[in-house]
């Protein structure tokens, strides 16, 4: 099948056309994402009614576009998948509105997907991917979980955030120390240049046993370092150099014990967060010093895009699963919920 997939659950406008006769990395046809960072700046943070009519202007160029460098015809789509939560609900209704209407228009079968289902599967869309039981970190912006997964569609929730998600914790503590929206990735490129150790900040809920992760506290603790000291552009470097550290280690910890937890040794690793650096390096090395692996998409697909939902749908078409023609919006949808594939 060739399966166009949509996103527009936050954010930013994904599309993206997946073939599963070809399979693998080389499946994902064409993919094109449109970033509203630009638009929600000035506020600095997501307006959902400005987020929603963007995707109305953006959507339909985005198709035709990613189309034309797959170089297909719309009549050549075999099914449309798209992201039907959880999400902003005007954003996911535009993707879902115009991925019925085009399901019916071309009398194909259409399927709504879980956003972090996406997610979870995006680095099996890459050659040598993994193959179930496996453990998957999902840390972004909005989810920090820990996630086993015995079969596609069967997962269950080891461990989650208590409070704020890491991603969160990002682009707070960069916005508490004066750098520009959004927040995360600048001061993921700011701790480059830091000094390791300056700073140390406690790796919270590590000292106890569990899965859960909270990361308001370490905000804080953040923001009392930055408070009194003399904020100097080396001084706002080190910090985030020992934020960053703090962040990375907490999740490698907590991972190590998932994997301990569900008896594997695969641990796979998606959504924004799973684009840094340090964390990358950090899960590598700890994953092959136990004797197994770490997995993770190629840095664009981390953060939310069309070739997850794509890939995602893909799966669930070609095992016969689709919808009637109601148009599918959940803002709130317990992975726990989803049938077996």
């Amino acid at each position: 099948m060739k399966v166009l997939g949509i996103e527009s659950s936050c954010d930013e406008t994904g599309v993206a056309v997946y073939d599963t006769h070809i399979g693998g990395a080389a499946g994902l046809r064409a993919h094109a994402v449109y970033s509203q960072i630009a638009l929600h700046a000035e506020y600095g943070g997501v307006v959902p009614e400005l987020a929603s009519r963007d995707h109305v202007r953006k959507l339909l160029p985005l198709i035709r576009q990613t189309l034309a460098e797959a170089g297909l015809g719309m009549g050549d789509i075999d099914g449309v998948a798209y992201t039907a939560g959880p999400g902003l609900v005007g954003a996911l209704l535009v993707g879902a509105g115009v991925a019925r209407s085009l399901a019916w228009a071309l009398d194909v079968p259409a399927i709504g997907v879980h956003h972090m289902e996406g997610h979870l599967l995006a680095p099996l869309i890459e050659d040598d991917a993994p193959q179930p039981p496996f453990v998957a970190l999902l840390v972004s912006g909005g989810h920090t979980q820990l996630v086993a997964v015995d079969a596609i569609g069967q997962y269950r929730l080891l461990g989650e955030t208590l409070d704020d998600a890491a991603g969160e914790a990002f682009d707070k503590t960069a916005k508490m120390m004066g750098l520009p929206y959004p927040g995360g990735p600048q001061l993921a490129k700011l701790a480059e240049s830091g000094t390791p150790g300056v700073f140390k900040f406690s790796r919270p809920m590590t000292d106890r046993p569990g899965l859960d992760f909270s990361f308001s506290g370490l905000k804080t603790q953040v923001l009392l370092a930055w408070k009194g000291s003399d904020q100097s552009a080396q001084t706002r470097a080190d910090i985030a150099r020992g934020f960053e550290d703090a962040v990375v280690d907490t999740l490698a910890i907590k991972c190590a014990r998932a994997l301990d937890a569900a008896g594997c040794g695969t641990l796979i690793v998606a959504g924004g967060v799973g684009a840094n650096k340090r964390l990358r390096a950090k899960l590598t090395e700890m994953c092959e010093r136990r004797g197994g692996r770490a997995c993770f998409p190629r840095p664009a697909l981390c953060t939310d895009n069309g070739a997850m939902i794509a890939y995602a749908g893909a799966l669930r078409l070609v095992a016969g699963q689709h919808e009637d023609a109601t148009i599918r919006a959940v803002p709130r949808w317990d992975m726990a919920e989803l049938p077996l594939v």
